[in-house]
């Protein structure tokens, strides 16, 4: 029997770009060469751990990313198979990993602060929370290319995932764990004002106090209308650029990284 493509790649185990990044790339190259084609088969993720020398935990984050750009669909008891793009999925397709990783930049976060608190009352309104819900709540830098691009904190009901540690947090997609439990973003509104950092924002962001910024809010919800997540950030703005074309069939919005 032929050995599947991806299975001859290699992983660049001295590299800056994390393994399970580095198999989104190689699955994707493929892809998009043609060399897989839709409605292929993937490798088993236990012959991905062997053939690679990595973990379950990492081939699953790497899975998990590429079902979340609809390049591949997993069917239950039989695998994971390249998706067909004329088949439109229902649903956003967003996360800070994947937005990077299309632009050929390798995304890190830095935690900075991670806790388990009972949402505020302003919290509980915008998420639309019952008085007393717990939510984790946790602040990271997103880097690009090493260099701090976001401050970010979000909330997130605890009972949608209700294992998660810090460790989890500081070493996977945090999207990509929530797509094994079922949690699938469906929609989400964002809004964007300008600011000025100030010196704590902008110590963490690496620029000084005062350089203007974008600050950044965003609510996520499900299939079935509920919001699973608040996140508000601040960006630096002499490293984002956000485009809009308008037509008449409708608008599309770009964030790009410079």
């Amino acid at each position: 029997m032929e050995q599947n493509l991806i299975l001859t790649s290699e992983l660049m185990l001295n590299s800056d770009i994390p393994l399970y990044a580095q198999l989104v790339g190689i699955i994707k190259r493929h892809i998009s060469s043609g060399a897989l084609a839709v409605g292929d088969l993937l490798p088993s993720e236990a012959e991905l751990c062997r053939c690679f020398d990595i973990s379950r935990n990492t081939v699953r984050q790497a899975i998990g990313d590429l079902e979340a750009e609809g390049l591949v669909v997993r069917k239950r008891g039989k695998g994971t198979f390249v998706a067909d793009p004329s088949v439109t999925r229902r649903g956003v397709r967003y996360s800070f990993t994947t937005e990077v990783n299309s632009m050929g930049k390798v995304p890190s976060s830095t935690l900075v602060d991670f806790d388990i608190l009972t949402a505020s009352p302003v919290i509980c309104r915008k998420m639309e929370l019952k008085e007393g819900t717990k939510v984790y709540c946790f602040t990271r830098v997103r880097n690009v290319d090493g260099q701090p691009l976001i401050l970010e904190t979000s909330y997130y009901p605890q009972y949608i995932y209700p294992n998660l540690t810090r460790e989890m947090v500081q070493t996977h997609s945090f999207y990509s764990l929530l797509y094994h439990v079922g949690i699938i973003p469906f929609s989400a509104d964002d809004c964007y004002e300008t600011v000025m950092l100030d010196e704590p924002r902008a110590k963490l962001l690496g620029v000084d106090a005062g350089t203007c910024g974008f600050y950044h809010q965003r609510l996520t919800r499900t299939e079935d209308g509920r919001i699973y997540e608040y996140t508000r950030s601040y960006i630096r703005g002499d490293r984002v650029r956000l485009d809009v074309h308008m037509q008449k069939s409708g608008m599309t919005f770009v964030r790009t990284i410079d």
